[in-house]
């Protein structure tokens, strides 16, 4: 493979890209810093400028990866306004397109075993993320009668789950496991299971 040019402007940025493109091919834990270097063109010395290790490139990513994931969830939740319910699926919706579009993001965020309390930075673009999809729960929690309401954080805790999920079993040619039905359907119609139990929706929907 040809390298790529690089000059100490975007230095940083060409780590990254080569990161990304090794996780996806070999996983988090499967390539080097030195060989992250070589798939950008550039020394080892000079990566070890930035990086201490490969944990902290996966976590950069992991960091670029949950900044992405808000900005789509934000749009999401926004693009159902004002619909409580159109809101709430959109930000559904939204987890599915990201782990496909971003795949390398998705690994490093939630494969690699980085933990989003490794800086201050990252925990803060987890949390935001996390904050976008409580807050559609939030908002649509609100037409369930308050003695039977559940927590907007746990209301929102059982789509993520749901959604990642559905992601890690139907949407990442997981070996050996198959679905007849697309993952954008099995996820729409578990969060209508979902709803209907909560019954926000009518059965007959």
């Amino acid at each position: 493979m040809p390298k790529r040019g690089y000059h100490h402007g975007n230095l940083k940025t060409a780590l990254l890209d080569a990161a990304l493109r090794l996780i996806e091919e070999k996983g988090p834990t499967g390539f080097t810093l030195s060989q992250a270097a070589k798939e950008a063109g550039v020394t080892p010395a000079a990566v070890y400028r930035h990086y201490q290790g490969r944990e902290d490139l996966i976590a950069e990513a992991a960091l670029q990866g949950y900044d992405i994931f808000a900005d789509l969830m934000e749009h999401a939740y926004q693009s159902g306004q004002p619909s409580a319910l159109a809101a709430f699926e959109a930000t559904g919706r939204a987890y599915l397109a990201f782990a496909r579009k971003f795949p390398g993001h998705y690994i490093a965020m939630f494969e690699s075993g980085i933990s989003i309390n490794r800086t201050p930075e990252l925990a803060q673009a987890a949390n935001r993320a996390n904050g976008v999809l409580e807050r559609a729960a939030s908002d649509l929690s609100q037409h369930i009668p308050e003695d039977k309401r559940p927590p907007a954080s746990m209301f929102s805790a059982h789509i993520w789950a749901m959604s990642h999920g559905v992601v890690e079993l139907f949407a990442r040619n997981s070996p050996g496991r198959a679905s007849p039905f697309p993952p954008e359907d099995l996820l729409e119609s578990g969060i209508g299971v979902y709803l209907r139990g909560l019954g926000l929706i009518s059965p007959d929907e």
